[in-house]
């Protein structure tokens, strides 16, 4: 079995190197020290969100402190193209669903969409505890799937400000791809950036009463492109994290 990840703060971990010591507390370090009760001589991985490793033993629990020795630091590199799902406001918990699975097979980041058919609303003090449920949902699919890259969380978008991001994603040479029952070209056979360009590809999935027209059409004039991913209608919760397991393996993350 693989060693349980622990997640710490960006920057956390820049002195680890073979021999040094990283100490787990706070949430983590309960986490590790009273409710997994890791006990001396334990595998244990640490990561910071933003592709540092260590993989580390545990050497003393006292508490909620758990000190750690490095084994090993790895640098793993972020994904290039970067694979951004962007996915609409959903009922029940349809929408973190979808979130939580995208992470587990590897999205860069998620954006919440505002979709016009979104029976779910973000407002106020809503929007800002929802995008909290988010977060918290993508940061517990990062440490289940062992990752060391943390996706982020955006802002709540509306269709206008997506169209806004199209344009800016097309224009640096990225590709945005809306998935759409209707549309006649395949998500298997759409050309992808190439890597080492910093570009992303953009994934938009519409909530359970689809995209509307209107929609559709502001995002394909801003330079998306309408695809389909199969020849079944999947769910919303579904649809997402599909599409970029199939992209995943197209771009080599996978090989």
């Amino acid at each position: 079995m693989s060693a349980p990840v622990f997640l710490v703060e960006p920057g956390a971990l820049a002195d680890a190197a073979p021999g040094s010591t990283v100490v787990l507390d706070g949430v983590e370090g309960r986490h590790a020290g009273v409710v997994q009760r890791r006990g001396p001589g334990e595998r244990v991985d640490v990561v910071d969100g933003v592709g540092v490793r260590v993989r580390a033993t545990v050497d003393a629990v006292d508490g909620d402190r758990v000190r750690l020795g490095v084994l090993e630091r790895v640098d793993e590199p972020a994904g290039d193209p970067a694979l951004v799902l962007v996915q609409a406001l959903a009922k029940g918990d349809r929408d973190e669903l979808a979130i939580e699975a995208a992470t587990e097979v590897g999205a860069d980041a998620v954006v919440p969409w505002q979709a016009e058919r979104s029976v779910v609303v973000w407002r106020g003090d809503r929007a800002a505890k929802s995008r909290a449920r988010w977060v918290a949902t993508v940061r517990a699919a990062t440490k289940q799937a062992r990752r060391a890259h943390l996706p982020d969380v955006a802002v709540a978008v509306d269709t206008a400000a997506l169209a806004a991001r199209v344009r800016g994603c097309v224009a640096a040479g990225g590709s945005a791809l809306v998935l759409h029952e209707e549309a006649d070209e395949p998500l298997a056979a759409v050309p992808l950036p190439d890597a080492g360009t910093g570009a992303e590809v953009l994934v938009v999935v519409g909530p359970e009463g689809g995209i509307g027209d209107r929609e559709l059409a502001l995002l394909v004039d801003a330079g998306a492109r309408a695809v389909r991913l199969g020849p079944h209608v999947l769910r919303t919760s579904t649809a997402g994290p599909v599409a970029l397991a199939l992209l995943a393996q197209r771009l080599g993350r996978w090989a």
